[in-house]
């Protein structure tokens, strides 16, 4: 394959709503290209971009897809991504490395949740910017109605190049053409404007000189001066205008039936910059840097690929100089030696080979061993570095369990093999509890690793409701005490032992009767701390022989609460009596009666338990507002503030940690999917009484189960 400098490449991603017709549009500007020998379809199964088992089995877009064409002068390299809420990582991914987005709306519809998502996006990354008003050619569609719901959501900026006319035409305002487009084929007849087109026409072509010239001052004074603007000047300042993200053209297309896709096509190469005009990435120290065509070889991994009929490979983006194969480079994350191999040119599953890249270009390489995604990848002692990918916080969580036994390992390799490729997945192993989380975006994503590691691991999961992080303490003072003693033959076990459980709350005031004889802190692995208090007199205890036993015994009670089995908070314990025998008394004696004796002290301590409580953040349409608070009212949310925040309504709260962890999907419900949130854990409180009882009945019954 012929390789294409900086100037003369086009790196452009495919945004918008699920079932806008992303993938069957990226199949038509294949085919109109000349890529592929026939166009591909979503319900055959056939296109270039949906090749996985899992993509064609839920007939939607999953990952994010490059592809390649090369059209004129230039090569295009096609990002096409999902619609779906679950798989905004596969979105950002590729924004991270577009030089343009083209927005896909459907002209049947208003402007879509996704649509708005991607836009957010598209916007904080300052990518360049076009709509494609797709399904042009389905019955009752208003173009016109569909460019007013634009400008509404997006701006003045939206700016029509060209509108659909009868018979299959597109008239081309920029041009002021007629183009026919014969069904099946992708390349137009072209044709002066029918005259009952004219005047909407001409109407649309001053608007759109007007808009031009609004963004240029010499330009607009001109304007005024001569009444018109030469096509060269239209041209020139339609170009400088969308580069910034003045002007957002748009163009109407109807991917089945290739109509507009070759308009589209050419506006691409004419309007998109090439990676030399795009905005720059940004690095280490918040410095711009640019695209450099020359210089010292620098790249970017912005996606990691394992599929089994593909292969692994490492997609790069060449941000300096240019990469040849058995080039070696350093990560710069971890300072590792990377040794280049083979460099491809991918478009779906197919690949070919290239002898180098050049700054600016898309390509892969095989799988490196230890570069990420969101690595920079630069010669051996430059301290440059592109910023990595700022993947969103995980919405929705799961616990993650192998079905069978004995697989846990592959359970494993498998979930840190899928994580490497997504990052948008997080994984957390929680000891105390016994479980693993896997946080993704939503359930469809949870249930898509569930899937592939069935597929690609042989490794059969069940994903539950998490278990929540209770956590037990008292609300009062109390003594207990317990005799441990067993004899059955040979040497016994005996120890004798007197405590007192209080809340750790300031410094220890002993009474007169009590005396402190030393005073020990402990922080435990799961966040609370332990003060064991030796008031033992007249060494009853041998406490330098036995205090350890005595701690490990009371941190073991601790660990698993005498309520819930849930872990203990904050303590104070103070040892103030007790008995030994001079042969019977070992360390395993008193740490077995200081558990049993912490665990009856606890219970008669006003025991309660403590759930965690979290910051919660909503943004959604003013529209579901009313909902959203209602809902909020039957998850024991208190209700912090709300404020206006750009387009959107924000609800600041705080809610309980159970109370939000399916809230994702119930939300995206409510909302209808235009809704988002965040929480952030806060601090534990006490729980309502009648929440507490069933907490703790169920987790009784399921300590019993277990035994």
């Amino acid at each position: 394959m012929k390789v294409y400098e900086a100037a003369f490449v086009r790196n452009v991603v495919l945004l918008g709503h699920q079932g806008s017709g992303k993938t069957t549009l990226a199949e038509a500007i294949l085919f109109v290209a000349g890529a592929v020998g026939r166009m591909g379809s979503v319900e055959e199964k056939t296109t270039a971009s949906d090749y996985r088992d899992v993509e064609q089995q839920r007939g939607m877009s999953v990952f994010a897809t490059l592809l390649r064409a090369e059209h004129d002068s230039f090569k295009l390299n096609l990002l096409d991504t999902p619609g779906y809420a679950d798989f905004i990582g596969e979105v950002i991914a590729s924004l991270a490395v577009a030089d343009a987005a083209l927005f896909v709306v459907n002209a049947a519809g208003p402007v879509e949740v996704g649509t708005d998502s991607a836009w957010d996006l598209a916007t904080r990354a300052l990518v360049p910017s076009l709509f494609v008003v797709n399904h042009c050619d389905k019955p009752g569609v208003d173009f016109h109605a569909a460019i007013a719901a634009l400008r509404q959501r997006y701006g003045r900026g939206v700016t029509v190049l060209a509108f659909p006319g009868p018979n299959r035409s597109l008239i081309d305002v920029l041009a002021m053409k007629q183009l026919v487009f014969p069904a099946g084929k992708g390349t137009p007849e072209v044709r002066e404007i029918d005259e009952g087109l004219r005047g909407l026409a001409a109407e649309l072509r001053t608007a759109l000189v007007e808009n031009v010239a609004e963004n240029d001052e010499a330009l607009m004074l001109e304007y005024l001066e001569e009444g018109t603007l030469t096509d060269a000047q239209v041209r020139a300042a339609l170009i400088a205008a969308v580069h910034k993200r003045l002007l957002f053209p748009v163009v109407p297309t109807a991917a089945p039936t290739l109509f507009g896709v070759a308009r589209l096509l050419g506006l691409i190469g004419e309007l998109c910059p090439s990676p030399l005009d795009a905005r720059s990435m940004r690095g280490q120290g918040d410095e711009d840097r640019a695209i450099e065509a020359s210089g010292e070889p620098l790249a970017f991994c912005f996606r990691t690929l394992s599929e089994p009929h593909v292969g692994e490979y490492s997609l790069l983006k060449v941000l300096a100089g240019t990469l040849e194969p058995g080039m070696d480079l350093e990560n710069a994350a971890t300072l590792g030696s990377e040794r280049l191999g083979q460099l491809y040119s991918l478009s779906g599953k197919a690949r070919e080979a290239l002898p180098k890249l050049h700054a600016g270009d898309l390509g892969a390489t095989v799988k490196l061993k230890d570069t990420a995604t969101g690595a920079t990848l630069r010669t051996k002692g430059s301290s440059v570095a592109a910023r990595p990918i700022a993947f969103p916080e995980a919405r929705f969580r799961a616990a993650i369990g192998a079905v069978n036994e004995g697989e846990e390992d592959k359970l494993s390799t498998g979930l840190h093999k899928i994580i490497s490729e997504d990052p948008s997945l997080t994984l957390e192993h929680d000891a105390l509890l016994g479980q693993i989380l896997l946080g993704g975006q939503g359930e469809m994503h949870l249930e898509l690793v569930k899937q592939r590691l069935k597929s690609r691991y042989a490794v059969e999961v069940e994903l539950s409701v998490p278990k929540v992080s209770y956590r037990e303490t008292i609300l009062k003072t109390a003594t207990a005490s317990y005799r441990h003693k067993k004899q059955s033959g040979g040497a016994g076990q005996f120890a004798d032992i007197s405590l007192i459980v209080a809340p750790l709350v300031g410094e220890y005031q002993p009474p007169p009767e009590i005396k402190v004889r030393a005073a020990h802190v402990h922080d435990t692995d799961w966040g609370a701390r332990l003060e064991l208090i030796d008031a033992i007199v007249s060494g009853v205890i041998d406490m330098k022989r036995f205090a350890s036993a005595i701690q490990k015994g009371i941190l073991e009670a601790m660990r698993k609460g005498p309520l819930a089995g849930y872990p203990c908070g904050d303590l104070r314990v103070v040892v103030v009596d007790g008995k030994m025998h001079s042969v019977d008394s070992n360390e395993a004696a008193f740490k077995t009666a200081s558990r049993h004796c912490f665990q009856e002290a606890f219970q008669e301590a006003a025991p309660v338990l403590l759930e965690p409580i979290c910051d919660l953040e909503v943004l959604v349409p003013d529209g579901y507002m009313g909902d959203v608070m209602s809902d909020l009212s039957t998850r024991r949310a208190r209700i912090q503030g709300m404020e206006a925040a750009g387009a959107l309504q924000k609800v600041t709260a705080t809610a309980p940690e159970v109370e939000l962890l399916r809230y994702a999907t119930e939300l995206r419900s409510i909302s209808q999917g235009r809704g988002r949130h965040s929480a952030h854990f806060r601090q534990y409180e006490p729980m309502p009484r009648v929440v507490q009882d069933k907490v703790v009945l169920d987790a009784r019954r399921s300590l019993k189960a277990a035994e």
